[in-house]
């Protein structure tokens, strides 16, 4: 084989796999979220399929001519790359949850074997190349430099060009139908080709004809989200939408002042009890969304402002084409990470800061430190609350962490949750909480208040309560912040 052929087959074979590996973080969010957990899950699993690969393509190119076995193993990876998206997308709906064994399961499923079948293709094509012990070091090492340079540029591409260029699927596919070219034209360069049997072109005909028949919940993806609309079947007007596996924001389009979810309406208690007769605010949010509260404190405060945070711009253009977001001078929007951004605008300029960010059902964890929440306060008014979206569960860690947090930054915090949702892990209900921070006294009875005028009767804890709930909670830092492992994201039974 000519080296530059050699060269090209490890080079795009490895790249290959590490295409895969990127693209999975996006087939297993919608079912799974996009947590630390989903990436450990794919590192490892992808790592097991180039170990296991590699040994087993060694110990076959020992045993029989490798290049009979170049493209059948192209071929192969290529067809399992097809069947990848039809694995997620018909277990996914009933494996989904977020949690390393649900995760684990789906990638090991979906990827394992593409991985370990790409990953022999090195091996083959280094045994071929030996024609003698005297070059063995200079053919395996210029081989497997090249195999690690085609997974660099594979992760390069995907992760800096591909994903926010093109739909995720599409982009699988068409790596599965080169690589099943790759293999054809390998085979027949080879004199090869009595692998292509009829057989095998109906396998990879079926695999690629599940491929495209797979259905999956994706309306509209980005580099960051598969975001789908959901209209509410008992109120025409109301509108959810769901990024990956949470139901996100809902907009009411004929009223922006009905607040659908029980922690938004928790933010309105607290913005009631700021400014009781409809006084406009200044207020900068964290997480745009379906933009719920910027719509909101226009409606019922005119003459508000709303500054957004807001990472994925596909989010901004669904609201505007499907919620009913018009922005305008009152409503604008900062396009990027909040932790960057949050520092372009000026000290002290908003009266109230609403943190309403996520990845999945956890907080993004630099945007949960106390190097962040310091941030926060230097966009606050003196007199100025910050208000924060949690959810947690069971023994409730990230939750007492993110309050511990909050009361390193804040001279005054409180926190709001359901009835008996602050009590033992076994018993409370968990879910959304809502903190409330600020340098001066908070408005605590007014929002008692608030809440209750909504019917509601729901619990406010402050002061030595709090203490006490919080215990021996670590502050989250910059160079220690593990809210995937803090956090328990579905109820205890």
């Amino acid at each position: 084989m000519p080296p530059f052929a050699a060269a090209a087959l490890v080079f795009l074979s490895s790249a290959a796999v590490l295409v895969l590996e990127i693209l999975a973080a996006r087939l297993l969010a919608p079912y799974v979220g996009a947590t630390l957990e989903t990436y450990t899950a794919i590192i490892g699993v992808i790592l097991a399929g180039i170990a296991v690969g590699s040994w087993l393509g060694g110990k076959a190119a020992d045993a029989r001519d490798p290049k009979e076995l170049l493209g059948p193993l192209l071929i192969t990876g290529g067809a399992l790359a097809f069947i990848s998206i039809p694995i997620l997308d018909g277990l996914g709906t009933s494996l989904r949850g977020a949690g390393p064994t649900t995760t684990t399961t789906l990638t090991v499923l979906a990827f394992f074997a593409p991985a370990a079948v790409l990953s022999a293709v090195t091996p083959a094509v280094i045994k071929i190349q030996l024609a003698s012990l005297a070059e063995t070091g200079r053919v395996v090492g210029r081989l497997s430099a090249l195999s690690t340079t085609g997974a660099i540029v594979g992760t390069f591409l995907t992760g800096f060009l591909l994903v926010a260029a093109f739909p995720t699927r599409p982009v699988v596919r068409v790596t599965a139908l080169l690589l099943v070219l790759l293999g054809v034209g390998t085979s027949l360069a080879l004199k090869r080709g009595r692998g292509l049997t009829v057989g095998s072109t109906l396998a990879v005909l079926a695999a690629a004809a599940f491929s495209f028949a797979a259905s999956h919940p994706c309306e509209h993806e980005s580099a960051y989200y598969c975001a789908y609309i959901v209209a509410d079947e008992d109120r025409p007007s109301g509108r959810a939408l769901w990024l990956d596996t949470l139901r996100h924001s809902y907009v009411d389009l004929d009223d922006p002042t009905y607040l659908e979810f029980t922690y938004t309406q928790w933010f309105g208690d607290v913005i009631t009890a700021m400014a009781p007769d409809g006084e406009p605010l200044s207020a900068l949010h964290i997480g745009g969304a379906g933009f719920t509260m910027p719509r909101y404190l226009r409606a019922a405060h005119p003459g508000s402002t709303s500054e957004v945070l807001e990472v994925d711009e596909l989010l901004v253009e669904l609201a505007e084409d499907e919620l009913g977001l018009e922005l305008g001078d009152d409503i604008s929007v900062r396009i990027g990470d909040a932790r960057s951004t949050i520092a372009d605008g000026e000290p002290g300029e908003h009266d109230l800061v609403i943190g309403d960010a996520f990845g999945g059902v956890a907080v993004p964890w630099h945007l949960a430190t106390v190097e962040f929440t310091e941030l926060v306060r230097v966009r606050l008014a003196p007199d100025g609350v910050y208000v924060m979206n949690v959810i947690d569960y069971g023994p409730r860690r990230f939750l007492r962490a993110e309050l511990a947090t909050v009361a390193a930054v804040f001279d005054h915090v409180a926190v709001l949750g359901r009835p008996d949702s602050f009590g033992d892990a076994t018993r409370a209900i968990g879910g959304n909480y809502v903190v409330i921070a600020s340098d001066a006294p908070l408005p605590l009875a007014e929002i008692a208040a608030a809440n209750a005028r909504r019917g509601r009767s729901d619990e406010l804890l402050s002061g030595a309560e709090l203490d006490r709930f919080i215990g021996d909670a670590r502050v989250l830092i910059d160079d220690r912040a593990p809210v995937d492992q803090l956090l328990t994201p579905r109820p205890v039974d």
